[in-house]
Order: structure tokens, then C-alpha cells, then sequence
């Protein structure tokens, strides 16, 4: 009895219902999905979504599956490579799965003909490549890494008189000055200084020293505040390494920043936490930060039943990710029970995502909805629904708010030049 009792008390706490529907014996067919994200290569890796995923899953099959169907997730190691991402999308299809879900990887052209071909939607994709942002069958959760850059220029307009972006010499990078660009002219403030960095360096001890001279640091008689942001992903913490090398030759004059996916606690934690080299830092994210009640129903999940995975991650933004994107997938398919849809395919799925009035993430995201008219009006992003992110700064070791609720930066990306 106390082992059912905690079931079905650990169902109720999580947003949107207690005990799933199908808890009661039905038998709707399985459905299954992919999440895939690169493991164990030498630059980004995301191994805590694919985990993410599998633990949702036994999660929701231990309540009855989603919507009385058992939930399947296959997964897959794209190994940030074009050649890998495109096996990945392959796999998908041969296995019919009915959505690729809460996954990760820059190499958009490679994975999305693929699933355009076989009418697979790319739900909650973590927003690393443009394709997510334009493909008629990509339906994002986040604004991707665009609402990030601009975010980050509104933040750092606030305070910074000089801005230096060090950014990866990739294609999914060269957008990033751009973005960030737009979001600095809202504060009246000039374009960043755009320095280029392989993504698997070991050491960034030249692109440092070309940011923090950008950004007025070598200046004797410079005026105001310089700020050096940089987004590497995992190579991050190897760049403030070599930043954190030079800078007692500045006296710590220059502020640093970055965004969520390149900083997050995880890292913090690593290096140091206040007395790291990250205090002070401003960040962007996308959703609340990481001690926010909001996350209580996914820590559950993950104390539950992660079985102490340690790749899983509850501050982790990919993780996050792969958690909202499940939640959505799980009202999908409810929704589709509800209209008397017993057996789920991907063209299904892809109907219900265009119908849908609004989905809710319990708050962690505002309502999201792909409809035509909760698109955003921007060239180069028009997928884009959720337009807002959050301001954080490094604070004792911890990210917190700088400021309640979300930041719109819609106009910021509508106004922003066209990659084109």
C-alpha cells in the first residue's frame, strides 16, 4: 500500500494530471520516439538528454504509459557530425518512430531531409541550428540559440560600453555577432568585437587576449566598462581558463558573460563557485533558473527514477530541454486520446502540434503554440514561438535572477539583419 500511495503521490505532483490515463489496464499500442545528442567527442556533448529521455520513460510507463500508450525511446549517439546526425534521422525512420523528441544537434540540413521526407516532426529540438527554426515540421521549445545572443545584447547593453564575443568558426556560429549585434543596438550600443575560435581547442590563450584588448582591458586611459562574452558550449571553461590566466594583467576590469548551454551551474560548481572565475558573470538562459520550484516535478523524476545516472543533470539546460519537450509530447497525446485517436503516427502527432491552441509546461515556458499566428514575424527564425528568456548573474557561486519573470526579445529578433 505505501509503495502505491508514493506512486501515484509522485504522478500528482507532476504539472497537468495525476495518474495518466491508461493506468487502468488499457492497452493502446506502444509509441515510440527517438532522442538523440552527441557523446564523447572532443567538442559539445549532451549525454544527459538521451538520459533524460529513458528516465521520463520508465517514469510514465510506471503510471500507466502516455495517454494508455507505453512509451518507447530509442536513442542515438550523433556525434556532433553532419554524417552522424543524418544516421541518426535514418535510424528514426526505419524504426517509425512518431517524433523525434527533446534532442540536440547543430547539423540541422543533415537530420532534417531525412524526417521531411517520412513526415517525422522534430519536437523540442535544443536549438542549435537554423533548420529548427524554419522546417515546417521542427516545432522548438526555447528561441534557440538566436534568442540567447540577443538576450545576451540586451543584458550586456545595459552595462557595457565595449563587447567582445568569442564564438566557434562553425557554420551554426556565424549567425552569433549578428544576433548578439541586434540586441546591443537596442541599448545603443556598438556592434561586439566577433573573435572566432576552433571549438575543440585546448588552449584559447590568443582569442583571450584579443578580447580582453576589444574590450578596452589593455587601455591605461579606456573610459567606461568592457565585457567579453563567449559561447563554446563545452569548450567554455577552456576559454575562461585561458581568460582567467591574463587576467590579473588587467586587474579584473573586464566583465565576462555568456549564456546557458555554454554556462550553467553544473560548471559552476566545477570551477570553483564564488571564488571561480565566473562570479559576477551575467548569463542568458531561456527558462527559470535551476532552484526554481517549478523544476520540483522533474527532480522527482530524476530522484526516482534515474537510478543516480549521473549524466542527469536537473540544472542542466539540455536536460531541461528534453524535459519540456516531453511534456509537450505527453499533452499531444492525450489530446489525441481525447478526439478518439487510439493508434498514433508521426502524421498525427504533426496535426495535433499544428491545431494545438496552446500547450502548457507548468510555467517553465510561456504557452506554446505553433499555429500560424503564434509564429514569429522573423526572416531568418519564423518557426520561433517562444520568444522570451530570463537574465541571470553568477552570485555567490549560484545563477539567479537578475530580474523576475521573462524577457520578450521578439522585436529584438524581427529587427535583427537577415543571415541571408
Amino acid at each position: 500500500m505505501a509503495a502505491g500511495t508514493a506512486t501515484a503521490v509522485g504522478a500528482s505532483l507532476l504539472a497537468g494530471c495525476a495518474v495518466l490515463p491508461g493506468a487502468s489496464g488499457d492497452s493502446r499500442e506502444p509509441v515510440t520516439v527517438m532522442t538523440w545528442a552527441p557523446e564523447g567527442t572532443p567538442a559539445t556533448n549532451m549525454p544527459g538528454m538521451p538520459a533524460m529521455a529513458k528516465a521520463y520513460a520508465r517514469w510514465a510507463n510506471a503510471n500507466g504509459g502516455l495517454a494508455g500508450h507505453e512509451l518507447k525511446v530509442v536513442t542515438c549517439n550523433e556525434h556532433n557530425t553532419t554524417v552522424g546526425a543524418s544516421q541518426c534521422a535514418k535510424q528514426a525512420v526505419r524504426q517509425g518512430v512518431i517524433a523525434v523528441v527533446g534532442s540536440y544537434s547543430q547539423h540541422g540540413r543533415a537530420f532534417m531531409a531525412p524526417l521531411e521526407t517520412a513526415g517525422i516532426p522534430y519536437l523540442g529540438g535544443y536549438g542549435a541550428s537554423d533548420k529548427e527554426f524554419n522546417s515546417p515540421l521542427s516545432y522548438p521549445v526555447n528561441g534557440g540559440q538566436a534568442a540567447l545572443l540577443a538576450g545576451n545584447g540586451r543584458q550586456l547593453a545595459r552595462d557595457c560600453d565595449r563587447v567582445s564575443l568569442v564564438r566557434p568558426d562553425t557554420v551554426a556560429g556565424d549567425d552569433l555577432a549578428t544576433l548578439l549585434g541586434s540586441g546591443l543596438a537596442e541599448g545603443d550600443r556598438g556592434a561586439a568585437t566577433d573573435i572566432l575560435a576552433a571549438e575543440d581547442a585546448n588552449d584559447y590563450t590568443a582569442q583571450a587576449r584579443e578580447a580582453l584588448s576589444s574590450a578596452g582591458a589593455f587601455d591605461a586611459y579606456g573610459t567606461g566598462t568592457g565585457c567579453v562574452t563567449a559561447v563554446l558550449g563545452d569548450r567554455t571553461e577552456t576559454f575562461f581558463d585561458s581568460f582567467r590566466r591574463l587576467e590579473p594583467e588587467v586587474h579584473g576590469s573586464v566583465r565576462v558573460a555568456s549564456v546557458l548551454g555554454s554556462v550553467g551551474q553544473p560548471l559552476l560548481d566545477r570551477t570553483g563557485g564564488k571564488d571561480g572565475p565566473f562570479e559576477g558573470a551575467y548569463v542568458t538562459g531561456w527558462y527559470p533558473v535551476a532552484s526554481d520550484a517549478r523544476w520540483g516535478p522533474m527532480r522527482r523524476v530524476i530522484r526516482e527514477h534515474a537510478f543516480a545516472d549521473n549524466r542527469i543533470d536537473p540544472a542542466d539546460t539540455g536536460v531541461q530541454t528534453t524535459w519540456i519537450a516531453y511534456t509537450v509530447l505527453k499533452e499531444i497525446l492525450e489530446s489525441l486520446v481525447e478526439n478518439g485517436t487510439d493508434g498514433v503516427a508521426a502524421s498525427d502527432v504533426v496535426g495535433a502540434l499544428n491545431q494545438s491552441e496552446g500547450v502548457e509546461t507548468g510555467g517553465l515556458t510561456p504557452t506554446l503554440s505553433w499555429r500560424l499566428e503564434h509564429l514569429l514575424a522573423a526572416r531568418d527564425f519564423p518557426r520561433i514561438v517562444n520568444r522570451y528568456v530570463t537574465f541571470q548573474v553568477v552570485r555567490r557561486g549560484r545563477l539567479v535572477s537578475v530580474k523576475e519573470g521573462f524577457v520578450d526579445v521578439g522585436e529584438t529578433l524581427v529587427q535583427a539583419p537577415s543571415a541571408g
